[in-house]
């Protein structure tokens, strides 16, 4: 019998400096408005923490090793688009997704108003496969509380297919 396996995912990001003109991207959607984050790809702690879950669940590395800053190609590549190439690879080594749950940890922004378009974003970069996200603050505390960058935790479920 083969059991499922778990998997945990974490990804952090710096702010953009005041003025940068990044965009912001969280949960795979735009934030218009909101500064946006460093990082050689978008930035999306929400996909990047999802990412690393399922390939620990699939036994397949993690996002530094098959995407990492050192792939010019993949500069500004897209959450959605990460978790789509993840699930690839996911499906080629003959696991499927069984569920995504993600936890948000950042002072801005509000995550609750658009929680529902983040996780069906997600959802759609991986084939339909259940996601679940929610949101903290650290009250203050820590990087993220001084608003120097905001945090991405994930764990997920797989089975053999």
């Amino acid at each position: 019998m083969t059991l499922p396996r778990t998997g945990i995912g974490i990804d952090v990001h710096a702010w953009a400096p005041e003025g940068d003109d990044r965009t912001l991207w969280l949960g795979c959607v735009s934030w218009p408005g909101e500064r946006g984050i460093l990082g050689h790809s978008d930035g999306d702690v929400a996909a990047h923490a999802a990412c690393n879950a399922l390939l620990s669940a699939a036994g397949l590395g993690d996002l530094g090793a098959i995407f990492g800053t050192d792939r010019p190609e993949l500069a500004g590549a897209s959450g959605a688009q990460l978790l789509g190439h993840v699930r690839s690879l996911l499906d080629a080594d003959g696991w499927t997704i069984g569920n995504v749950a993600l936890q948000v940890v950042a002072r801005r922004p509000r995550i609750g108003p658009r929680r529902a378009e983040m996780e069906a974003a997600m959802s759609a970069a991986l084939g339909g496969a259940a996601v679940s996200l929610a949101a903290a603050t650290t009250d203050g505390l820590g990087f993220v509380g001084r608003t120097e960058g905001l945090a991405g935790f994930a764990t997920a479920l797989v089975a053999r297919v």
